[in-house]
């Protein structure tokens, strides 16, 4: 791997960072659409030309087209592109085109007989989240699934099935199997014919970690059938592991082929002990021993990637297990005929559409139940991977080793619990963007902007019990205001929304009204004035015609200075907040702003604040929404100096997490999710 990358830095390339280059490249894999509407696939790297010098090469390339892509691996593409560099290690470069590509040579009949197989099972697989389950399920094609379904099957510990992976290879081998006993006598052609039929399966669902490992150990449990010798599954995985390696040095870091090979460890190695000591029905114990292996294994790896476990999805799989073989044999069916007979496989995804949409209820299900928070990256999997040692070491008396583990989880995730109790103000820790939620009580809460990331608001809106949202204010619609809607629309009811007057970026807007169809939206400026459940709220900003400003410094926009403004007034609490609103905008409202409590930062704490605006607001808390190490350098230094001169105390999301408030008669206490050492907690 280290003679690989090395040879990837040094190439032609790399050389040209930053710089537009005319290139030819080669499509290694299928171009997937992003959640910001891009598409990203990898090539390789043939030719490009730059200030009148060619150079020919072969090395992978990511490359992010603005315009749609539906091309298949293998065709030749040549487009101008801007090089980027990028922390992607198996790619020499980044290439960013915006316009279209052209495309130099078609399809090989190859590639075009299974694009048409997996287009023709995600045209016939029908809509919904049971629709988008068919083509994930038997190819392993999640392009149908919504953001929302992928955080279910998340949260519900599903996603295995969508990826294809051991289990996908098994119940193809033994369906293959079954049928070649009918058309072959002879044992040694019959496994011929079923390794050739699952080579071309790898190449239908494309050669990911997991069919790799699996495709290795496929084989060695083959030429150990055809050849009548004892098969023993951990030199499979053993060798599996060695070939994949070393076929693709990067699978060795790659977080999908470790989950994959962890699975397969538990189930061979931790599996039959839990079934020998489960106080159950042989049944049932041989049901639940698997999906629990497998999670043992794998939780450490599960939660360095997302930070958490979830204790449902021992059932979830369990429950799930059923009707995960018929879609898949039905499935795999219908999508090779799918190119001659769309008829017949209409007949087919019909009938695995009833198990499909069992599936899809039981991960929307499961994943409502609180998952097991823990700290990700290295400490996270540290944690847990010393709870694993420990209690693997004590397997022999594992009910007194669990008892102890689950009286210290329980005790510490009461003791460290966010938002802990009573809240009035929250702000999320979404990212690079704004959200903040005031409590109304009993489940409901008026929410400020819904941030970038709708899986990230979902959680925190779920974390606060927020279940009714009387009121939604969108100060103005950048993505990280209002790409989050969704999110927060998952199973929760929005009464009235504010909008600002200024509808551009008009993509983003068009998105967000669209899926606020069912409430009642009002466009508010300068001058308005309610009262919901105790809680003023003093529009301020934007006027009632769009203002230009002659001089925008820095990061100003049109966009930005049509932000609401507005002060938020109860008994216990006040506060000021302004979206995005710059310098030229802030200096204008100044004669209307008087002393508040809580100052949420404009612009996410950038350097271009107006400083008689901070000095006129004197906050005691000033809430910085911000994302952790991004590229704008939010906060700025010197606004936090400003701030930190005039006595107001400064959190921030990068650092200090989500933010929990709680006032009495204007004495505030602030909880923050990272403020102590948070080694489990429920969310």
């Amino acid at each position: 791997m280290s003679i690989r990358q090395a040879s990837l830095e040094s190439s032609a390339i790399a050389q040209h960072f930053d710089s537009q280059v005319d290139f030819t490249a080669q499509i290694m894999t299928d171009p997937s659409q992003s959640l910001t509407g891009k598409y990203s696939f990898t090539a390789r790297l043939l030719a490009f030309d730059i200030d009148k010098k060619h150079f020919q090469l072969r090395v992978p390339v990511r490359i992010i087209s603005q315009q749609r892509v539906e091309l298949l691996p293998g065709q030749t593409i040549r487009a101008i592109a801007r090089v980027v560099e990028t922390n992607e290690s198996r790619v020499a470069a980044m290439l960013l085109v915006d316009k279209e590509m052209e495309v130099v040579t078609p399809p090989s009949r190859w590639a075009s007989a299974l694009g048409a197989i997996r287009t023709g099972l995600r045209t016939h697989s029908g809509a919904g989240d049971a629709g988008a389950l068919i083509p994930g399920m038997v190819l392993g094609d999640t392009s149908k699934q919504t953001t929302q379904f992928k955080d279910q099957m998340k949260r519900s510990g599903l996603t295995h099935l969508v990826a294809v992976s051991g289990a996908n290879f098994a119940i193809v081998s033994s369906f293959v199997l079954w049928c070649m006993q009918f058309l072959i006598r002879r044992t040694k052609y019959r496994m011929i014919a079923t390794a050739i039929a699952l080579t071309c399966f790898i190449a239908l669902v494309r050669p990911s970690p997991s069919v790799l490992r699996a495709a290795a150990m496929a084989a060695v449990l083959l030429s150990a059938y055809a050849t009548k010798r004892k098969t023993d599954s951990l030199p499979a995985l053993g060798f599996a592991i060695a070939a994949v390696v070393l076929a693709d040095p990067w699978q060795s870091r790659d977080a999908g082929f470790a989950l994959s090979v962890m699975a397969t460890a538990g189930l061979l190695l931790f599996a039959p002990v839990i079934e020998n000591h489960l106080p159950t029905h042989k049944k049932l114990a041989g049901a639940l021993a698997p999906p629990i292996a497998a999670i043992v294994f794998c939780s450490p790896i599960l939660v360095a990637l997302s930070g958490y476990l979830s204790p449902m999805s021992i059932f979830a799989n369990l429950l799930a297990a059923p009707f995960v073989a018929p879609i898949t044999i039905v499935g795999f069916i219908g999508a090779l005929v799918s190119p001659f007979a769309p008829v017949l496989t209409s007949v087919l995804i019909y009938i695995i559409r009833v198990p499909a949409g069992a599936i899809a209820a039981i991960a929307h299900w499961s994943s409502e139940f609180p998952v097991l928070t823990i700290h990700n990256g290295s400490i996270g999997f540290a944690i847990v991977a010393f709870l694993v040692g420990f209690l693997w070491l004590f397997k022999k008396s594992w009910r007194r080793s669990t008892a102890v583990i689950l009286v210290i989880i329980l005790s510490l995730t009461w003791l460290q619990r966010w938002p802990a109790g009573d809240w009035q103000i929250a702000n999320c820790d979404i990212g690079q963007g704004d959200s903040m939620v005031i409590n109304l009580h009993h489940g409901r809460g008026i929410v400020i902007d819904v941030g970038p990331d709708p899986v990230a608001e979902n959680k925190c809106l779920r974390n606060l019990g927020i279940k009714e949202i009387p009121l939604l204010i969108l100060s103005h619609f950048h993505a990280d205001h209002v790409g989050g809607l969704s999110g927060l629309l998952q199973s929760r009811r929005v009464g009235q929304v504010w909008i600002s007057n200024n509808l551009e970026p008009l993509l983003e807007s068009t998105h967000a009204l669209k899926l606020l169809r069912g409430s009642e939206v009002v466009t508010v400026q300068k001058g308005l004035v309610s009262q919901i459940a105790g809680i003023q709220f003093e529009i301020l900003w934007p006027e009632n015609t769009s203002k230009n400003f002659e001089s925008m410094p820095g990061d100003g926009s049109q966009i930005n200075n049509s932000s609401i403004a507005m002060l938020v007034t109860t008994a216990d609490w006040s506060m000021f907040t302004a979206g995005d609103l710059e310098p030229p905008a802030q200096h204008e409202i100044l004669g209307s702003v008087r002393a508040v409590d809580i100052y949420k930062v404009c612009h996410h704490g950038s350097k271009y604040q107006d400083q008689e605006l901070m000095q006129a607001l004197s906050a005691q808390i000033a809430v910085i929404s911000v994302g952790a190490k991004n590229s704008y350098g939010h906060p700025a230094p010197e606004t936090i100096a400003s701030l930190t001169r005039l006595g107001t105390q400064v959190v921030r999301t990068d650092i200090d997490g989500a933010v929990a408030i709680k006032a009495k008669e204007h004495h505030l206490r602030v909880r923050k999710s990272k403020g102590t050492i948070r080694l489990f907690y429920w969310s």
